[in-house]
């Protein structure tokens, strides 16, 4: 892996075509929340399978928590289609059959000639890509649980959420002053009237 793909560090904003065949940059698939993102053999792998599996049946609690997904597998576009429907996955696909990505990030799994994926890896980016923890996945037991995914999650919002704890002195100033640029959501909204509920 390139030394600079280390936590603190950017992770490149790949544009590849995803599994309509439209092309998608990472930072558009980010937006301002956290993201998970997977670098994946491919669907030939049962390890990859697994992984996805435990992440398909966990979607519905990290999109409640404002946390977006991206897989980026060596796949054609054919064969990451049956990648992802058959883990049942409702994120994002990325296919690479180029190896773009791969060579990029010096993470070729040369022990697999036959097949020449990249070397597993799962990443949890902070917005603008910027990387908060990097798993190792050549190994099934060096890639992340939900539960790990969760505590790093919990830190990386922490961090980059300002309303994560409402009792921070000056939040309840600021809502009540009708400034909502420290809270997720409503900073978007107009700050003419005060809502009387959390969508």
């Amino acid at each position: 892996m390139r030394p600079d793909i280390r936590p603190g560090g950017i992770f490149p904003d790949y544009a590849l075509p995803d599994h309509t065949g439209t092309v998608r940059t990472l930072g558009e698939l980010q937006g301002r929340d956290p993201l998970i993102l997977t670098l994946a053999r491919g669907n030939y792998c049962p390890k990859e399978h697994q992984q996805h599996l435990e992440l398909a049946a966990n979607y519905s609690q990290i999109a409640v928590a404002y946390t977006q997904i991206a897989t980026i597998a060596t796949d054609d576009h054919h064969t990451l289609q049956e990648f992802r429907a058959s883990v049942g996955a409702q994120w994002t696909f990325l296919s690479d059959p180029g190896r773009i990505v791969q060579k990029d990030l010096d993470i070729q799994e040369y022990t697999d000639p036959e097949h020449n994926p990249m070397i597993p890896h799962t990443l949890v980016l902070k917005p603008g890509l910027v990387i908060h923890t990097v798993y190792n996945g050549y190994w099934f037991w060096g890639r992340p649980s939900f539960y790990d995914l969760w505590h790093d999650l919990r830190a990386a919002t922490a961090e980059i959420r300002p309303d994560w704890d409402l009792s921070t002195p000056g939040l309840r100033e600021a809502w009540d002053a009708g400034d909502f640029s420290h809270f997720h959501g409503w900073d978007r909204r107009s700050s003419e009237s005060i809502p009387s509920s959390y969508e």
